[in-house]
């Protein structure tokens, strides 16, 4: 089959109930975090059998409407419910191109859990055609060339909505130059079910 035929991705079956334990378990991890303890593996037999099963997925937590950690994983053999607690705690602590969370900021994040499907190759010999190929709003994409790779989730047509400029920052995040075409670059897209939280803040 060529890649161009493969059918659409699906994103996973992730219920909303679901979602909001990921939520839980990512929110409780920072904390863990922030007050200095170690995050316990969640108990999957008190949790619903999807988040037992193995999802690749990605943690991004946001301050005051700015992003400040994200961290992921495109595949996975590990339960969903482990990987988010994992992931959670990187966002938050361990993102190279961001400072850490800090416990004053905790009451002013909001937390974004994506779930990802399986990846699908984009067959496209040119910027154009690629472009034709790509659904604003609905795909995540992947730009690989070389030691060079860059990920933008589906949420981040949100800031791009415009698919050249989608591309063209895709490009600059893989560490290339935008407005190109090497036919050596290889394309993947995805789609995700996304659970978002803004806290609260406390009195």
């Amino acid at each position: 089959m060529e890649p161009s035929q493969f059918p659409e991705p699906v994103a996973p079956d992730i219920p909303p109930e679901a979602g909001e334990l990921l939520l839980d378990l990512a929110e409780a991890a920072i904390a863990d975090g922030l007050a200095g303890r170690s995050t316990q593996p969640a108990d999957l037999h008190r949790l619903p059998d999807v988040l037992g099963e193995p999802h690749a997925t990605f943690v991004s937590v946001h301050v005051d409407g700015q992003l400040n950690g994200c961290i992921g994983m495109l595949e996975s053999t590990d339960p969903l419910a482990h990987e988010v607690q994992r992931m959670a705690r990187s966002a938050a602590f361990a993102d190279p191109r961001l400072p850490p969370l800090r416990p004053d900021e905790f009451d002013r994040c909001e937390l974004e859990v994506s779930v990802l499907s399986a990846m699908q190759p984009i067959s496209a010999s040119s910027r154009a055609e690629l472009l034709s190929r790509i659904r604003p709003r609905v795909d995540g994409l992947v730009l690989s060339l070389g030691n060079h790779r860059g990920l933008f989730l589906p949420v981040v047509w949100d800031q791009l909505p415009d698919p050249d400029e989608f591309l063209d920052h895709l490009h600059l995040k893989a560490g290339l130059s935008p407005g190109g075409w090497n036919p050596a670059m290889r394309f993947e897209r995805f789609v995700a079910r996304e659970f978002s939280r803004r806290r609260s803040v406390r009195p």
